[in-house]
């Protein structure tokens, strides 16, 4: 797989290995976005042809992620970015719970699919319980049998952790929280880029993802069931429309933006020479994608294992392409800072795995360094942050 030169960004000589804070646009995306403001552009819903542009546009970005992640256009929420959208659901489900209901949030989950529900669970009156994180970075799925029960409302989980890159066995968990009679959420943000998804294989009630992480736009996308989204009656205003999933959009949507989305669910689609209708091609692609990812992030665990003074946090049996790890003598902003003059791109930090990072009693002490890995690394990549570790 050779995709490096679809992404103009990459030319500058960086080994862009911050994938997981933010992945580089393919210039199909950007030319779909120009494009749109090349052709005019008006909003929905108008008699004239800018307007009608615009309503393809929206149609065409809710069928792109509905065959991304296995779901029904009808059920797909666009807006800002995934921590706006789940902010929205939280609020409006909390809406019905009641002093003594409970909510079920995890460690390994980034911040912002534990601070909405922690926060509407206080405003409520309602319990949260939290699933722990094992010495191995693991989320135990028979946990949740003990912190479930009859007045549990949502449970939710990450598909895998933005710093470790665990992939807890959420198809279990998702269906121990709906024998409790519990909702699930799932937050598929950094999941998404690493292989295929299939929403209801997973049980995911809600699933959450951010286009910017699969070489698209800063748009978020929750995609649902569009008749459980029926039921749930958010704030809007009144001279909007009432019908799902619009209702939970507020404001003007980005529609050159979306443009983007649908151009980058293309980008994905075409990884891999094959035929069929878009969802079976981006099974087929994102399988060998992830294929890809993890021989170079078998390099990359290989090397840093080599390389005295380097300690690896987590080691899940199975896992997204990411390393989350220190060097002793630096913290990890000096890290980040060597590697950046050797032209190679990394995150320090949380990364907003704020209880992960605290539970691994790293925060305090400026947590980790995180380089990932994504379908338009390559060796040179992985070799540059060695060898520049290395001396």
């Amino acid at each position: 797989m050779n995709a490096r030169d679809a992404f103009p960004a990459l030319q500058d000589g960086y080994a862009y290995l911050d994938g997981a804070a933010g992945t580089q646009v393919p210039a199909s995306v950007i030319e779909a976005i120009a494009d749109t403001y090349r052709r005019g552009i008006g909003n929905v819903g108008g008699a004239f042809p800018a307007s009608h542009r615009a309503d393809e546009i929206v149609a065409n970005a809710r069928s792109a992620v509905a065959d991304l992640v296995g779901g029904d256009p009808r059920g797909v929420i666009l807006g800002p970015n995934m921590t706006t959208l789940t902010y929205r659901l939280a609020n409006t489900l909390a809406a019905d719970w009641q002093p003594g209901d409970e909510v079920v949030v995890t460690r390994l989950d980034h911040d912002a699919n534990v601070r909405p529900w922690v926060q509407a669970a206080a405003r409520a009156g309602a319990s949260v319980k939290w699933a722990r994180v094992d010495a191995a970075g693991e989320l135990p799925a028979g946990q949740f049998d003990d912190l479930l029960s009859e007045r549990t409302r949502v449970v939710a989980v990450t598909a895998a952790s933005n710093v470790l890159g665990t992939r807890p066995d959420v198809a279990s968990i998702t269906a121990a929280a709906h024998a409790a009679g519990a909702l699930t959420y799932v937050d598929g943000v950094h999941a998404t880029p690493h292989g295929p998804t299939d929403r209801a294989a997973l049980g995911a009630d809600f699933y959450a993802t951010s286009a910017y992480k699969w070489c698209g736009p800063h748009i978020g996308a929750v995609v649902a069931d569009p008749a459980l989204l029926d039921t749930l009656r958010p704030d809007k205003l009144a001279s909007s429309g009432d019908e799902v999933p619009n209702r939970f959009e507020t404001g003007t949507l980005p529609f050159a933006d979306l443009a983007g989305v649908t151009a980058a669910v293309e980008h994905l689609a075409g990884l891999t020479a094959t035929t069929g209708t878009r969802r079976e091609r981006l099974l087929l692609s994102m399988a060998d994608a992830e294929a890809h990812e993890q021989e170079l992030f078998t390099r990359l665990l290989d090397g840093l294992g080599r390389i005295p003074g380097v300690t690896l946090y987590g080691a899940p049996a199975r896992r997204t392409a990411v390393a989350y790890f220190t060097v002793e003598g630096q913290t990890p902003r000096e890290t980040a800072e060597l590697l950046a003059a050797a032209r190679v791109n990394v995150w320090n930090g949380h990364n907003y795995a704020w209880e992960l990072t605290g539970a691994l009693g790293i925060r305090s002490s400026g947590s980790a360094v995180r380089a990932s890995v994504i379908h338009y690394n390559n060796t040179d990549d992985v070799d540059r942050l060695l060898d520049a570790l290395s001396t």
